[in-house]
């Protein structure tokens, strides 16, 4: 059954009776290609997220020949797949730039309030276990429940003189805490911190560590950037046995697919990749955009998408080794991964 999606007449008032707009627009009358390669994800999941966010939208625009969901939709796809307000994409659907940037606002309000419908942190007992089966799968670490990570997103610099934002390689930009499982499906996505933030004060400050400080069974895998805890496992800073050798390496290649889900997701929503310049917007906006993305991201995978169809192949970068001060050490953490290491990779 075709779809029709009704157009807002003050386009026409914007740009003239010359100006080319479309009375409806059909979304059966456009390929399969088209819908993939313009916004992004194939028919039936564009669909879906129409019927998903349609009450939603509808009541953000209780307007008479207000622009429909499916065109909010669409437009809000547009924009996070190409990273810009293009005049063809809004020929396309038939709306003005001005109509563009206002349905990417709606859909993203509404992105942000689903958030954690779709991104929780489950840690029940069949939820635990079938984590470390699955990440035990990848490289033989034991007992890994998500891998962490602090991601940056590149945005324009604050009207204010704000240093706070601007990072250690120079430019601005919002920090994301990120969490995922074996699968790349996000467990925690936390993305306001400013940029100049380090990795380890935005983990203290976040909502994730008031959950991990009574977690009994489990831990996170965090870079070298991170300190060691009992629900933090670290690498070992110079191995010097075959068995720390052996940690080391599954640790990397289990901690890796933290990377290659946010590298999925910058290719994907190519408005969060910095190589194509950077958000034109204000900080908050900006992370409520990272998070709208983040969103799409699992309802994707949940959906049945592969999240790591787009991963681009760039070599990682290195992340160097948090300088800890000796107070800081946690001499029960220390034990456990010792005993790891034994018991595992020996």
């Amino acid at each position: 059954m075709a779809i029709p999606i009704a157009i807002l007449d003050c386009d026409l008032l914007l740009h003239g009776r010359g100006h080319k707009t479309l009375d409806r627009f059909d979304l059966d009358s456009v390929s399969d290609n088209t819908l993939l390669t313009q916004f992004g994800f194939p028919r039936d999941f564009i669909l879906y997220l129409v019927e998903l966010l349609r009450e939603a939208l509808c009541r953000r625009t209780q307007r008479s020949r207000a622009i429909s969901p499916e065109v909010q939709v669409l437009a809000a796809l547009g924009f996070y797949t190409s990273g810009s307000f293009q005049t063809s994409m809004g020929d396309m659907i038939g709306i003005s730039q001005a109509s563009m940037s206002r349905c990417v606002s709606n859909v993203t309000r509404v992105l942000v309030e689903k958030a954690p419908q779709f991104i929780t942190f489950n840690r029940d007992p069949s939820s635990r276990e079938q984590s470390f089966q699955e990440f035990q799968r990848v490289a033989g670490f034991p007992g890994v429940l998500g891998v962490l990570d602090c991601v940056q997103v590149a945005i324009k610099a604050p009207n204010s003189e704000d240093s706070s934002y601007v990072n250690k390689k120079g430019f601005h930009s919002v920090a994301c805490q990120l969490v995922c499982d074996a699968r790349g499906l996000l467990l925690s996505a936390e993305t306001h911190w400013p940029g100049g933030l380090q990795d380890t004060i935005v983990l203290e400050r976040s909502a994730l560590y008031k959950q991990l400080q009574d977690m009994e069974e489990g831990w996170l895998l965090g870079d070298g950037r991170y300190p060691l805890r009992k629900w933090l496992m670290t690498p070992v800073d110079c191995p010097e046995s075959p068995a720390k050798f052996r940690y080391n390496l599954a640790h990397t290649a289990t901690h890796e697919i933290v990377d290659r889900t946010f590298r999925a997701i910058q290719t994907r929503f190519r408005c969060l990749d910095g190589t194509k310049g950077y958000l034109q917007y204000s900080p908050e906006r900006s992370s409520a955009i990272l998070l709208a993305c983040c969103v799409l991201h699992n309802a994707s995978l949940q959906s049945g998408l592969d999240a790591w169809t787009l991963e681009r192949t760039e070599p990682l970068e290195q992340p160097s080794s948090l300088k800890q001060r000796p107070e800081d050490r946690d001499s029960q953490a220390e034990d456990l991964r010792k005993q790891l290491i034994l018991k595992h990779f020996s």
